[in-house]
């Protein structure tokens, strides 16, 4: 059965960090594509970024480019997106998406609030 869990996300002050983690299972973690996404209130979700695969390529929305960083810990098939320089405009539910061949599984999301 696939899984991910988000955790890390909460209230942080403009110009804050924090890092988002995402812990899978289920599925061949070091061939899977891993992909943040983001969905603010009344908004339709919108990718953030993506680690094509182990060792492989990134890529980032123009809008998050430079401040946030995605990478995997592979001993913990877990997925990381480090998140810097917080504006209010980031405040959304984070959403973790794996892309395995087969399929593909989203997280449940993760609340994170940048206001002061």
């Amino acid at each position: 059965q696939v899984q991910l869990a988000e955790s890390g996300g909460g209230l942080v002050q403009p110009g804050g960090s924090l890092r988002l983690s995402c812990a899978t299972s289920g599925f061949t973690f070091s061939s899977a594509a891993m992909s943040w996404y983001r969905q603010a209130e009344g908004k339709e979700r919108e990718w953030v970024a993506v680690d094509t695969r182990s060792g492989g390529v990134t890529n980032y929305a123009d809008s998050v480019k430079g401040r946030f960083t995605i990478s995997r810990d592979q001993a913990k098939n877990t997925v990381l997106l480090q998140m810097n320089s917080l504006k209010p405009e980031d405040t959304a539910v984070y959403y973790c998406y794996a892309s395995y061949g087969v399929g593909a599984s989203w997280g449940r999301g993760t609340q994170v609030t940048v206001s002061s």
